[in-house]
């Protein structure tokens, strides 16, 4: 693969750390593990039964704890402990070919965890404030066939995979930005005669 097509994949597992970190990490373990992925020497431990056995396990805590309103932004505030260094290093260990770690592609791709795991988040917390569940648990249900979808879309078809994550992003942003507006928008005052 080119160095081109490293840099999209490295961005996308960024993108996919900030929504869910532990989910993007049992894939890549499982197609290592699997054979189904070449992981360059950085990423090769992602491979190995512990790390895919503990990845695993705390995919399905995560999967529990972020249909529940209230805990799921509990949650997502510890996480981002664990998903902005978890994006820096995805991103560099897949365009390091002798294990090490490139200072710009760390930046890089702890910028690209910490912006998508501000708008899981920050419209987690939007949605928190409906009072029915459902909202709630499509939200996440969402969340996670995208991060297995773009997963599978990212060692086919990196380029394909990152436009539609970088459309889907910018496109909720928007969606988000415009929601939070029409809830706080400050009412012009009238003047009293």
């Amino acid at each position: 693969m080119s160095e081109a097509h490293l840099f999209a994949i490295g961005v996308l597992l960024a993108w996919l750390a900030g929504i869910r970190v532990y989910l993007t990490v049992f894939g890549i373990g499982i197609a290592g593990m699997l054979g189904w992925l070449d992981l360059p020497p950085a990423l090769a431990a992602a491979s190995s039964p512990w790390v895919v056995g503990v990845s695993g396990a705390l995919a399905i805590a995560e999967f529990f704890a972020d249909k529940i309103p209230g805990v799921d932004s509990g949650w997502d505030l510890l996480q981002t402990l664990a998903r902005v260094p978890a994006g820096a290093f995805l991103a560099a260990a897949t365009l390091s070919p002798d294990g090490s770690l490139g200072a710009g592609m760390l930046a890089t791709g702890a910028g690209v965890a910490l912006t998508s795991h501000l708008l899981k988040s920050g419209s987690r917390a939007l949605i928190n404030t409906s009072p029915e569940p459902v909202s709630n648990w499509a939200a996440s249900a969402t969340e996670d066939v995208v991060v297995v979808g773009a997963l599978g879309l990212a060692f086919a078809y990196p380029w394909i995979a990152l436009a539609i994550v970088v459309a889907m992003s910018v496109g909720f942003a928007l969606v988000v930005w415009w929601i939070w507006r029409k809830l706080f928008r400050r009412r012009p005052r009238t003047a009293v005669p």
